[in-house]
């Protein structure tokens, strides 16, 4: 995925929840915030 430039829209992107279902970004689009969590494991 190419950076995005700062004060510009992030690109849609489309990822499954835990319960397999499908979730974009852009379901989010208009709401007061957005949280992405990227866990990396315990390592």
């Amino acid at each position: 995925m190419p950076r995005v430039a700062l004060n510009t829209p992030a690109p849609d992107f489309t990822l499954p929840d835990f319960n397999g279902k499908t979730i974009k970004l852009s379901d989010f689009r208009g709401r007061a915030h957005v949280l992405l969590v990227f866990n990396r494991g315990f390592v």
